[in-house]
């Protein structure tokens, strides 16, 4: 259908055309930000006084790629360890004589209970490795505080580990190197900490909290992660207090935080080794920084060192290096006594802290004392103007007409950030209803960004042109101002009450992230001082006026482009790893997300100049213009496939093995998953080979299918949560017969002894058989339990089951020779259950042939896990 435009139209054209080349321009700006585009890697022959990754890098290689498998019960966790090791005693050798260089092999044991992802686990290890150097000065003293610095050399089950964690294992041995080089002597002791266990809950960490001489030195802390391989190397947390946030905003050279993340850290599924040092062991003050992009190949077979986003790790290394000298040089560190004599944590007392990053350009930061202060001042604004503008001519009546009209406009601004937002979720249904697949954008981001945005910028121009002329209740006659001019005051102070609320809102949560809308009120009102100088000295020439008004938003719409670019792109990448959810509303909810999100962030960019240039937009002929591209893109979707092998599909494969003993099997079976919302039944109809290999017709249904349940996925607990509707197919077990001679089994190790209040105490001893590479063995215990040997004698969170018993987790990792001995204590004489699951990273070789037949599009963790049943 042809538009029929008149020269109103046309100027509007123009000015949408105009702000796309704005935000075009804006977003070549932010990506080349987000990707450290801008910063120039090092090379390996480089002064030996820089931070080159280009010798990082070396280290990634050999990690990630020459070892092979850092996992938990693998051959090359312990050559990692060796690796390590041997850099440190080289970097020992060329130290010069004011330099203490102490190198350690730390082995690790113990026993606690944590919560995660909701659940309540209890763990058990022993013979974890970390290694540590401390480098100090010198005449420096056992108990000077210190600075630690710590990344984990344990890689995720089934991954080469390249970003998570070889670089990060990589960063801090060329950080220690380029301390001893560079000549500079610490003038506090400087620990690095290589811990072996991270990947199976921290426990690496919490055995240095909790058994190393070094732990009450500490002053403050460093922790490196990565949920990527490159992009932002982010401050995720800070604290305790604001101390840590403020030395890292003063040192930082490529200043990369958001206090916002600390809002939104703690929903999502994970955890790090900044819990162990600043929560549950220690409240020590430190920085948690973290690789967050590049996260389709986070714990997959695509985590290689070619990922590496380049300018990524030469960003963090300068940043850690000029950090960790900023700690060690600062008067406010001190160690544990020092800490509680004082009886502060280095500024606890302050509160978290309000920081973020302009681009990486620089920093901002502000105490919370401050932030109580500056952002109200926004509200306080709001409520005051009326009355500052009219009061003195017109009246307490037409103040009041004033605040009304305000309040109006507010009204109108809200209602359009709420069409921003909804009008894109109704859109991702409607695809969905006539789609057969959800998630096309997931491997195609752009595909969002086409789909969401246009009907988006619908929604938040309907109240606009629904209103077009604004109902006033002041009187135009009376205060002798045109109607035009009072319209754009009440839109523009509605739209800055708006944000001002949000502001205020922010803070009376105790969140962190009020920066994010008090930088577009203090914006809004530079725009509006200019708009308001250009019609006071060219007349109320609309273009003009106009473009006086964007001019000063740009700063913070830039701004906005960068933080919610950044925020779509995140989500994006992370919605591959989610869980999978059941039917009917399952399949919906990525696809929902993903246009909230989008719609919040368009609101956000697009929000701020809608008092103002609304009036450009707000026309029938735009409105249709951006909903035809919004029926476009969504058509053009369904020819989008939505995973590659840059973005691919993860795949849960467990051979299955049921044991009735040391040397029986029960029952074989092949059990699959995913966690994402496009479930077995589509892979299986674009893997046809899978689906021949499996024996899978063209009936094939999840009503004919038999399902896995999932006390199966056992050994992933509480991961396997985030699985639905799992298949299991028929798989022979005479091929493990002839590779193992024991499997896993559990059973008494001397008799039960009853007490006098009538509890009864069970002795067990667990053999994990022959197998070879055991990553971790899940003890389920259910019944009328009182205590256990483990955890000091406490029992965890119990998990229950449909008004069932209540069932324990216990998660024991470590050598898989030695056999666990352990006791339960039951309340009475009734029956305690113990189911065993024990993963084994060993597959047979039918368990090879068969993984191989999947597509390149998807990632498959592959293993074997044993499971069996006991009751005493």
């Amino acid at each position: 259908m042809a538009l029929r435009l008149d020269g109103t139209d046309v100027s509007g054209f123009k000015f949408l055309f105009s702000l796309a080349v704005m935000y075009g321009l804006m977003s070549i700006l932010v990506h080349s930000v987000m990707y450290t585009k801008f910063i120039t890697p090092l090379g390996i022959d480089v002064p030996l006084d820089r931070f080159s990754e280009a010798r990082a890098i070396e280290h990634v290689r050999v990690l990630a790629h020459e070892i092979d498998g850092r996992q938990e019960g693998r051959q090359g966790l312990r050559e990692a360890a060796e690796y390590i090791k041997a850099q440190l005693e080289r970097l020992k050798e060329r130290a010069g004589s004011n330099f203490r260089i102490e190198i350690e092999e730390n082995v690790v044991s113990g026993s606690f209970n944590m919560m995660f992802l909701g659940h309540g686990i209890s763990f058990g290890y022993r013979n974890h490795t970390n290694i540590l150097v401390r480098i100090s000065s010198i005449d420096s003293q056992e108990t000077d505080p210190s600075v630690l610095m710590n990344a984990h050399f344990d890689g995720p089950l089934g991954s080469p580990g390249a970003g998570d964690c070889a670089s990060c294992v990589a960063s801090l041995l060329e950080i220690a190197r380029l301390t001893i080089d560079s000549g500079w002597v610490p003038p506090r002791p400087i620990i690095f900490l290589f811990n072996g266990a991270e990947e199976v809950f921290l426990l690496g960490a919490h055995g240095f909290m909790r058994t190393h001489k070094w732990r009450d030195s500490i002053g403050a802390f460093i922790n490196v992660e990565a949920s990527g391989t490159g992009g932002l190397d982010l401050v995720c947390q800070s604290g305790p207090g604001s101390w840590p946030s403020s030395v890292y905003a003063q040192s930082a050279i490529y200043p990369m935080a958001h206090s916002a993340a600390q809002d939104v850290f703690p929903v999502i599924p994970g955890d790090t080794d900044y819990r162990m040092f600043s929560e549950d062991y220690g409240s020590i003050p430190g920085l948690d920084i973290i690789f967050l992009l590049g996260g389709y190949y986070y714990h997959t077979n695509y985590d290689t060192v070619d990922r590496l986003v380049p300018g990524s790790m030469q960003a963090r290394g300068d940043n850690l290096y000029s950090a960790v000298k900023a700690f060690a040089e600062s008067a406010k560190l001190r160690n544990a006594r020092q800490r509680e004599s004082l009886g502060v944590s280095n500024g606890s007392d302050d509160g978290q802290a309000v920081f973020f990053d302009y681009l990486a350009w620089f920093m901002i930061f502000y105490s919370r004392r401050i932030a109580m202060a500056l952002h109200g001042i926004p509200v306080i604004i709001f409520l005051v103007m009326p009355f500052f503008s009219r009061f003195l001519y017109s009246g307490l009546w037409c103040c009041f007409a004033t605040f009304y009209d305000f309040v109006k406009g507010m009204i109108l601004h809200t209602t359009g950030i709420m069409l921003a937002i909804i009008f894109p979720v109704l859109f991702s249904i409607l695809r969905l209803l006539v789609s057969s697949y959800g998630m096309n954008w997931f491997a195609n981001p752009f595909l969002a960004f086409m789909m969401f945005i246009p009907i988006s910028l619908v929604g938040l121009l309907i109240p606009r042109t629904v209103f077009h002329g604004f109902p006033l209740s002041q009187n135009v006659s009376v205060l002798k101002v045109p109607k035009e001019a009072l319209s754009d005051e009440a839109r523009f102070w509605g739209a800055f009450g708006f944000y001002a609320s949000v502001t205020l809102a922010y803070l009376l949560a105790g969140l962190s992230g009020g920066f994010l809308t008090f930088f577009t009120s203090a914006s809004m009102l530079l725009a509006w001082i200019s708009f308001c100088l250009s019609i006071k000295f060219s007349g109320r020439q609309l273009a003009r006026s106009s473009v006086f008004y964007v001019i000063p938003l740009i700063p913070c719409l830039t701004y906005s482009v960068y933080f919610g670019g950044f925020l779509v792109q995140f989500l994006i990448e992370k919605m591959g790893m989610m869980g999978s959810l059941p039917p009917p509303y399952g399949n919906y909810v990525p696809d929902i997300v993903v246009a909230a999100i989008v719609g919040v962030v368009t609101g956000w960019c697009m929000g701020p100049l809608m008092p103002i240039c609304g009036k450009w937009l707000a026309r029938s002929s735009i409105l249709q213009f951006l909903l035809h591209l919004s029926v476009i893109a969504l058509a053009l979707s369904s020819q989008f496939f939505p995973y590659s092998r840059d973005a691919p599909k993860r795949v849960v494969f467990q051979h299955t093995f049921l044991t009735a003993d040391a040397n029986q099997i029960v029952d074989s079976s092949y059990d699959f998953s995913v966690v994402d919302s496009n479930s077995l039944l589509f892979l299986f109809k674009y893997a046809p080979e899978l689906a021949k290999e499996l024996n899978i017709g063209p009936e094939f249904s999840f009503e004919t299918a038999k399902m896995s349940n999932q006390r199966t996925f056992l050994t992933l607990f509480p991961v396997n949560f985030l699985f639905s509707r799992s298949m299991q197919f028929p798989a022979r077990s005479d091929e493990i017969l002839k590779q193992y001679r024991q499997f896993p089994h559990l059973y008494t190790n001397k008799p039960q002894t009853m007490s006098s209040d009538g509890s009864r105490r069970v002795y067990l001893e667990l053999s994990l058989g022959s197998l070879k590479e055991v990553w971790v063995a899940v003890l389920n215990i259910t019944g009328p339990l009182s205590s256990w040997s483990f955890a000091d004698t406490k029992l965890p969170v119990p998990e229950t089951a449909e008004g069932g018993p209540p069932s324990y987790i216990c998660r024991l990792t470590g050598s898989s020779h030695e056999k666990w001995n352990f006791w339960l204590e039951g309340r009475n004489v009734e029956d305690i259950r113990v189911d065993v699951a024990v993963l084994d990273q060993n597959l047979v070789e039918e368990a090879k042939k068969l993984k191989s037949v999947f597509p390149g599009w998807t990632d498959v963790t592959a293993y074997s896990s044993f499971l069996s049943t006991y009751v005493f």
